[in-house]
């Protein structure tokens, strides 16, 4: 697990508020601290639709990065006629960055589990899939001992809490790529397809896991249902972020809205005699914002609207040793790499997208690169089928509106202003062929 940083008084702690537990894996303990209380309210007193319209009341929305209203979802696969319902939690944490996900999961599993039955109850679900990854060991130990132990109290199983009703939860260990991070991709890793996106609608709400209604919600979206049913202060307003500071890193647990530059803070100051250059907000697909954005509220439209997103909740923090342009370059490769290939704006424009950004680190850019940097970004967004092509293009484009001075040296001369490029020189005043003079 990793560290958990600490934050101010005044902002409350939901979804990390039993992660002090000696031993998270205890029922006992877990119980007497409110664990199952949210999902005995459920049952007893609100019914499904009582407890969807709680959920929807509080403003619940996914933690996965998109935000989707939550009680949609499960208002929609419950009104699906079907004979079957499912409810996947994704626990998966596909950003090699980020361990918001897993570090939830092995400090409240019963949080978790809790909240995917309460979401089960609400849509009609009889089958819940836990889906974690395969080589996060100590997270599906925990979590498949924690379910182990919840059936053992009839919290899950054939009778919950002896309403009649049969939600069984089964831990799904997955392993495979970033793309995972993607619904119906998750959904077909669990079936044993391969993993490739699919043209919504339909929804995996409507047609899902097997061609069934299905919820896909991420853990933390799941992990706040409890504390909303039971009255908690500002359950539905937090999630968790994965920074990368100068000083300290760690998951913290951050009320949504607030600002960029309070998030920055918790990871310290720059080293004597460096300053803070950029943050990479939203992961490998995420923006890269210079020190003038701090201001801007974590949050997912004013993200959005500076050229970032929430993504996997990683926030990385550069100080001036950092190149941009290459760090854009990385970012993506990466994506290109990882990209399944079912389209191709994903499986060809993305790369070309990387093989620019990789002949402008280099020094080797031709006439007419960045031109053809945008309009082929602006390509690849207005075709795209899935989000992870359409945010693949989110690093070069921020680097290219927040540091064009940075861009323009690599572009025009060859040079490298941090010293990080093994650019190829140029010579004097001497730019690419079509480029600007």
């Amino acid at each position: 697990m990793s560290a958990i940083l600490q934050t101010p008084k005044d902002w409350p702690s939901v979804l990390l508020a039993r992660a002090g537990a000696k031993d998270p894996g205890n029922i006992d303990e877990a119980v007497q601290s409110g664990a199952f209380d949210g999902l005995r309210r459920a049952i007893r007193e609100l019914g499904p639709e009582g407890t969807t319209a709680a959920v929807e009341a509080a403003g619940l929305r996914g933690r996965g990065g998109a935000g989707h209203p939550t009680a949609a979802k499960w208002r929609t696969a419950a009104g699906t006629e079907a004979r079957e319902r499912f409810v996947v939690a994704n626990g998966y944490g596909a950003d090699p960055a980020a361990s918001t996900d897993r570090t939830l999961i092995e400090a409240d599993p019963y949080a978790v589990i809790e909240g995917a039955t309460i979401a089960a109850f609400a849509a009609g679900a009889e089958q819940v899939f836990l889906s974690v990854r395969a080589t996060d060991t100590t997270a599906v130990t925990r979590l498949q001992a924690a379910v182990d132990a919840a059936s053992s109290r009839n919290f899950i199983g054939d009778d919950v809490l002896g309403s009649g009703r049969r939600i069984e939860v089964e831990v799904r260990p997955v392993q495979g790529a970033y793309m995972l991070g993607e619904e119906t991709v998750l959904l077909k890793a669990l079936d044993g397809k391969r993993g490739q996106p699919e043209q919504r609608p339909p929804h995996p709400a409507t047609r899902g896991f097997r061609n069934a209604p299905t919820v896909v919600q991420n853990v933390q979206t799941l992990a706040a249902v409890p504390a909303i049913l039971t009255g908690r202060k500002g359950a539905a307003g937090t999630i968790l972020v994965d920074l990368r500071g100068h000083e300290r890193s760690g998951v913290a647990e951050v009320p949504l809205g607030t600002p960029l530059r309070d998030i920055v803070e918790l990871g310290g100051k720059p080293a004597a005699g460096r300053k803070l250059k950029a943050v990479v907000v939203g992961g490998p697909t995420g923006g890269i914002l210079p020190p003038d954005q701090l201001d801007t509220a974590y949050s997912y439209e004013d993200l959005r609207a500076v050229g970032a997103h929430i993504g996997s909740g990683s926030v990385i923090v550069a100080d001036d040793r950092a190149c941009v342009v290459d760090l854009a370059r990385l970012l993506t490769r990466y994506a290109a790499d990882e990209a399944c290939g079912k389209t191709i704006p994903c499986r060809i424009g993305v790369r070309r997208l990387a093989e620019i950004g990789e002949r402008l680190s280099t020094g080797t850019s031709r006439g007419g690169d960045l031109g053809l940097l945008e309009d082929l970004a602006a390509d690849v967004v207005g075709s795209a089928l899935c989000d992870h092509e359409r945010l693949a293009t989110l690093p070069m484009m921020s680097g290219l509106r927040y540091f064009r001075d940075e861009v323009d040296a690599h572009y025009l001369r060859g040079d490298c202003p941090a010293g990080v490029c093994r650019t190829v020189r140029l010579a004097t005043d001497r730019a690419p062929v079509g480029a600007p003079a």
